[in-house]
């Protein structure tokens, strides 16, 4: 205990201000140390199961996508996995999406990812796309209050594009039906399956976007947040690059290690790793000092 309060007094210093109180830090980590989707779920969780956008229309979400897993590679560490998988129709589509609560807004949001960029199932080609997002709903059409910031990895590429690349997103607002986007978007044109640390510094007007501690763009303006968002991953198809019906099933996994958010600060990826790994050596699997907005928000993790 006497060594947890140390690496844990020893974080907070490196996260708060001098001049700021160390419990006025709002902290969220999770590196998904639960035994099945039941102690995810106890653990503020929500797993997708209502129909509707993204993917293939009338496609299934549900428990059955969401599974806790092993790590091959660390000891004694565990692993979320998304699976999504189809044979062409959208009976047979299973697409997977997670949700933690709407409360979070300013600061950095980090994610360890594994991306993949062949089914493990099944022939490859399917426009899947492998997210970590956050979001608030779209109430309407043009919705001047919407907010989200995306990472999506298209390894088979699509929406107009053959070649495997990441895109980072930063959204305004948008309109279904017909398609009218308004956003900003940075494209990384390069294959990136296995395993990535993505992260978003969010602050004074600016977005700026990192991979593997590399910023890549920086976005702003019309385009900032506007409102608390929920944490988001999911796996899906796109129906306008879904093979066609071959009667063989396709399969594809995404596997998450941790994730974190700092409320109000700015963390460089180097900060952010150092986290991690203290609360790792300290054994601690999850924390969520970011207080739920007054009264707390909808999160309905459909969208």
């Amino acid at each position: 205990m006497r060594y947890f309060s140390h690496r844990l007094s020893a974080l907070l210093s490196l996260l708060v201000a001098t001049n700021a109180a160390a419990d006025a830090v709002g902290i969220f980590f999770d590196d998904f140390h639960y035994a099945d989707t039941a102690a995810l779920i106890n653990g503020g969780w929500k797993i997708r199961d209502q129909q509707g956008h993204p993917g293939i229309e009338h496609g299934q979400w549900g428990p059955g996508t969401i599974s806790l897993v092993d790590d091959p590679n660390i000891g004694g560490q565990r692993l979320l996995r998304l699976e999504a998988s189809t044979d062409g129709k959208p009976e047979g589509t299973f697409q997977a999406q997670l949700c933690h609560q709407r409360k979070y807004f300013e600061g950095t949001y980090a994610a360890r990812i594994r991306f993949t960029d062949a089914p493990v199932q099944g022939p490859g080609g399917d426009l899947v796309v492998e997210t970590f997002y956050t979001a608030s709903p779209l109430k309407h059409d043009f919705d001047p209050q919407y907010s989200e910031l995306d990472w999506e990895y298209l390894p088979n590429g699509g929406w107009g594009n053959p070649h495997s690349r990441l895109y980072s997103v930063s959204w305004q607002t948008v309109q279904m039906e017909p398609w009218n986007a308004f956003n900003q978007v940075h494209e990384e044109p390069r294959a990136l399956g296995g395993w990535h640390t993505v992260m978003m510094q969010v602050a004074g007007g600016k977005i700026r976007y990192f991979l593997d501690g590399v910023q890549l763009d920086e976005h702003g303006g019309r385009n900032y947040p506007a409102q608390p968002m929920a944490i988001n991953f999911n796996l899906w198809f796109s129906p306008s690059g879904v093979l066609p019906d071959t009667k063989a099933e396709r399969r594809y996994q995404q596997d998450l290690a941790w994730v974190m958010h700092i409320k109000d600060r700015v963390l460089s990826p180097a900060q952010v790793d150092a986290a991690v790994s203290t609360y790792r050596r300290a054994g601690v699997h999850q924390i969520d000092t970011v207080a739920a907005m007054t009264p707390p928000l909808p999160s309905n993790c459909d969208f």
